[in-house]
């Protein structure tokens, strides 16, 4: 076998932790953003570069994939730019539940919070359009330049909302089109943060593998400017995400983290059997009541994972006494189920 990404989001992550553990590994890059997986040539044996990200469900790449007997480790970026449906059909082994991936999006039958009701986790009150707002909230809508992206924006109560939505869309920054799809959430204050767990069939275990914080932009430098400045630019920042750093939970909190765990991969194999298998990531807030609020879901490898990469994370060394990254902890999966005659179990 040999492990595949798209490269992009996790995908050194993903790369390097294969190496970590003997298999050879595959790059799909776009042409023009191969540059990095080049460079990284240590971690990376194969690259099969496309013109576009869309060519990678077609019969001549999928031919090529399998001929090389690789399995697909899916990310956040295969999931945007080739989409659920072409994923679902694509004649490709992926490690993992390949049809969890939809459920990370916020409208249609399948969303997170159904996810997350059938699990009986706290989240964010939601609003639509046509609700009237109670209380500060935040705005979470598809921008119209970046498609890929998701934006987001806060709103002090009901009339703040509609006229900062107003001005985003003679901004240019949203289409009106979208504002229907738009997602209204409660603003829940508090420390936020991402906590990646891995499910493992093999093990019958949820791990708790590693915590990260988001860096945003233009979020990180504005909070960082005195109120008096901030007050006088009038500006919204955008919240584009760039990159992570690590983190770590107070002890005391890590029960309850556990305890969500274990729940929400109860609630994936009830509504999509089997179930979530190996890496997915809650984001939450920890308010000042200690209460844990997850306002955010991602049914795959997070992509903050590589902020522990190579050196593992603090909480995945407590189960297997070395450092082991969740790239790593992919490729340790596929490496057990196969020496047990269960790689079916892992796969899709």
């Amino acid at each position: 076998m040999r492990i595949a990404a798209l490269a992009s989001h996790s995908a050194l992550d993903v790369f390097d932790g294969a190496k970590d553990e003997g298999y050879e590994t595959i790059a799909i890059s776009k042409k023009g953003r191969e540059r990095p997986y080049m460079e990284f040539n240590a971690v990376v044996d194969h690259h099969i570069i496309v013109d576009d990200f869309k060519e990678i469900p077609t019969e001549r790449i999928s031919s090529k994939l399998n001929e090389m007997e690789a399995i697909m480790v899916p990310n956040r970026s295969l999931a945007v730019y080739v989409g659920y449906d072409s994923i679902e059909k694509m004649r490709l082994k992926f490690f993992g539940n390949r049809f969890m991936l939809r459920w990370e999006e916020r409208t249609g039958s399948k969303n997170y919070y159904a996810l997350l009701d059938k699990a009986r986790i706290k989240r964010p009150r939601t609003y639509t359009l046509q609700d009237k707002i109670e209380g500060p909230v935040i705005v979470k809508v598809q921008e119209a330049k970046r498609k890929v992206e998701r934006g987001f924006f806060f709103a002090a109560n009901d009339r703040d909302l509609r006229e900062k939505l107003d001005a985003q869309v003679k901004a240019g920054i949203v289409d009106p089109k979208d504002m229907e799809k738009s997602v209204i959430e409660e603003l829940i204050l508090g420390a936020h943060f991402n906590v990646n767990f891995f499910y493992s069939p093999i093990r019958n275990r949820v791990e708790l593998h590693s915590v990260d914080r988001r860096i945003q932009s233009d979020w990180d430098g504005f909070y960082r400017l005195p109120a008096e400045l901030q007050l006088k630019m009038q500006s919204q920042p955008r919240l584009v995400e760039v990159g992570h750093e690590g983190a770590t939970l107070r002890e005391s909190l890590l029960q309850g983290v556990f305890e969500m765990g274990y729940s929400f991969v109860q609630a994936t194999k009830e509504l999509e059997p089997p179930g979530i298998i190996g890496p997915f990531t809650l984001q939450m807030m920890v308010t000042p009541d200690l209460d844990l609020v997850v306002y955010d879901v991602a049914p795959r490898i997070g992509g903050g994972t590589n902020a522990h990469m190579g050196v593992g994370s603090q909480y995945s060394k407590l189960y297997w006494r070395e450092p082991m990254s969740v790239g790593r902890r992919i490729g340790r999966e596929l490496k057990e189920a196969q020496e047990r005659g269960k790689l079916q179990e892992v796969l899709s």
